[in-house]
């Protein structure tokens, strides 16, 4: 049995992503292609939205927001992955192991809660335009973000906290690419689930109040939206809405086949396929789905390409010369 006070000596068992020599170079590749992508893609829409002066919007501040916690989240589990298929080897230290739930579960309720926060920011654009400077001014804006990341922090502790305050008796192979709670409890000696009931309970309260809070939102902007008399009108209502709500949905449906897929179908593959899912594809695929809807944002980004592409051959020149 491994003691409270012996976690400190613990290195964790990853799992090992492939067999051979070959595929764990290729999974290093395949991984790796996806990080830059999610980095390309987050790191332009966060510098366009800071930089830009038409992109100073509430919507895109939340957007900024989104795409530093996806930028953090995917930063969070995939390099290590990526450094055990390449340098062959699995293990992680317990402090690194704490560190990944904690930054993991911080950056992921602070995002459920950002995407709650955008919902509300929907509501009030198309349902209550006329007091939409008022009640979504840049004080408002950055209290309610700094509440969605206090949120987050909170959770991560709680939950961090309780995960490893347990001694552990079942060995110390996590059947997962990075240290994820699910699979760390299967490894307690502890038999009385009080504490992680009640932790449970706080954090199904608090995705439970979230998700209600988005699906009464857009009830309402829906019923705002079709009593509007022009049809050009309701049609430029709903694209504003699209990207959020592919978002939330690509979010949330990735999230519940994690974490409410019945224990009897809960083998490794089928938990790593779904890990994944959760954890790098939502991050991934963020910034293609805002941009595909945002006409201004994908202009700043243009100039943004183009004015480097500019400062790349006039330096490319002075050397030259």
């Amino acid at each position: 049995m491994i003691l409270e006070k012996d976690l400190l000596q613990l290195r964790f068992l990853l799992l090992v992503l492939a067999d051979t020599r070959q595929l764990q170079l290729l999974h290093f590749w395949l991984l790796l292609g996806i990080y830059l992508a999610a980095l390309l893609g987050n790191g332009l829409i966060s510098t366009a939205v800071a930089c830009h002066h038409r992109l100073h919007s509430p919507m895109d501040f939340f957007l900024l927001n989104l795409a530093l916690l996806d930028l953090g989240c995917i930063s969070t589990t995939l390099p290590k992955a990526m450094a055990n298929a390449l340098w062959d080897t699995r293990d992680i230290s317990c402090a690194g192991c704490a560190a990944q739930v904690f930054f993991f579960l911080f950056l992921f309720s602070a995002e459920y809660c950002i995407l709650t926060i955008m919902s509300y920011d929907r509501y009030v654009a198309i349902c209550k335009p006329l007091h939409y400077r008022t009640l979504m001014d840049s004080r408002a804006c950055a209290t309610m973000a700094a509440a969605a990341w206090g949120s987050g922090v909170l959770n991560a502790v709680l939950q961090t906290v309780n995960t490893f305050s347990e001694p552990l008796c079942h060995g110390n192979a996590v059947d997962q690419f990075f240290c994820e709670i699910p699979q760390i409890l299967k490894l307690s000696c502890s038999q009385s689930y009080v504490k992680e009931i009640w932790l449970l309970v706080v954090s199904a309260s608090l995705a439970f109040g979230c998700f209600a809070f988005i699906v009464v939102s857009y009830v309402q902007i829906f019923r705002c939206v079709l009593r509007m008399p022009s049809e050009q009108g309701r049609h430029k209502a709903f694209s504003t809405c699209l990207p959020h709500l592919a978002v939330v949905s690509l979010f949330l449906s990735t999230a519940m086949v994690a974490y409410l897929k019945p224990p009897s179908v809960s083998f490794p593959s089928l938990d790593l396929v779904v890990s994944f899912l959760y954890s790098v594809v939502p991050p991934t695929l963020n910034p293609i789905i805002y941009s595909m809807r945002n006409q201004e944002l994908r202009n700043a980004v243009r100039k943004m390409m183009s004015w480097s592409h500019f400062s790349r051959d006039k330096l490319l020149t002075c050397l030259h010369k």
